[in-house]
């Protein structure tokens, strides 16, 4: 078998997606920052964006009374200001939700949005925030083992209008879940860990996601095993959008966005396809617009030569 390639496919486009926050804390006046970024920033900066992002937890990190919004419900309501950018969440926990009320919410969002949702959906991580809340909170394998079944579940309730399942920890019964969506949502696996994590995400995916964490030796140990995994389960890179979080203040000068850029194009090389920034809590657009005019622009300018 042919070795999986780093890049998804020479002939795609870089794609860039804006995370926004919804927690309120002290810099944002205890108010939803997302709130404000949708009065204020995205209208400014949407059309030179693919996708919109949004975190799934219950409350703050803090503090636990700290506003948070609910990571659906947010969706939805940035999906009717932006029609034309794609939706995804960063990610869900599948423990919070059953997965045939998942699979439903999913394919609802799909019919609403005109077929621009994913779901991005990982194991969970936050254990105070299951406890607190009622949920179970088993060992991470449990958890995979309980996502893959969570993810089976979804694509059955998708493209089946009398579907039933038994798995070793869910089960559905005939859990008809009408309209089907005409284009089923794909799904992007949020993880990291190594030994179970990433080779999920490269059985099951359609994207794969994870955080920069500063090093690049890091991701691309990650990036191989999930390469690996994909030949493993006989399946192509193109199969797997690559998707890198990161969190990091927009350019404030000419300097900033030349090393933002040099950065950027790095991360491209190694295998990048889809990029989810998190600029925290600008106070307007014009620093976005500079990353667009003096980082987006140019790194997709250059892209798109060199793949001409």
């Amino acid at each position: 078998m042919q070795k999986a390639s780093k890049r998804k496919n020479s002939s795609d486009m870089v794609k860039f997606g804006w995370l926004s926050p919804v927690i309120g804390n002290q810099w944002s006046d205890f108010q939803p920052i997302v709130i404000k970024q949708c009065e204020l920033i995205l209208p400014e900066v949407a059309p030179h964006f693919d996708s919109v992002w949004i975190a799934d937890h219950f409350y703050g990190f803090d503090a636990p009374s700290d506003p948070f919004l609910e990571a659906w419900t947010t969706l939805t309501w940035v999906a009717a200001k932006f029609p034309n950018l794609d939706l995804c969440h960063h990610v869900l926990g599948h423990g919070y939700r059953p997965p045939a009320l998942t699979a439903k919410m999913a394919s609802t969002l799909q019919v609403l949005s005109g077929n621009r949702f994913t779901l991005g959906i990982g194991a969970g991580w936050r254990e105070e925030e299951y406890l607190a809340y009622g949920y179970e909170f088993p060992k991470p394998s449990i958890r995979f083992k309980q996502l893959e079944e969570v993810v089976e579940i979804c694509r059955l309730m998708w493209s089946n209008l009398d579907p039933s399942y038994e798995g070793n920890y869910f089960r559905i019964d005939h859990a008809s879940a009408p309209p089907l969506p005409d284009v089923p949502p794909k799904v992007c696996i949020g993880a990291a860990g190594e030994k179970i994590g990433l080779p999920l995400a490269a059985k099951l995916g359609d994207g794969w996601n994870t955080t920069w964490r500063g090093k690049l030796e890091s991701y691309r140990r990650k990036r191989d095993i999930v390469l690996e995994n994909i030949e493993k389960w006989d399946r192509r890179r193109s199969d797997v959008e690559f998707c890198l979080t990161i969190e990091r203040a927009l350019p404030a000068d000419d300097t900033d966005s030349q090393e933002f850029l040099e950065f950027l194009n790095t991360l491209v090389t190694e295998g990048v396809d889809h990029f989810v920034l998190d600029f925290g809590n600008p106070d307007h657009a014009d620093d976005a617009l500079r990353f667009i005019e003096e980082v987006m622009d140019p790194l997709r300018k250059s892209y798109n030569e060199i793949t001409s």
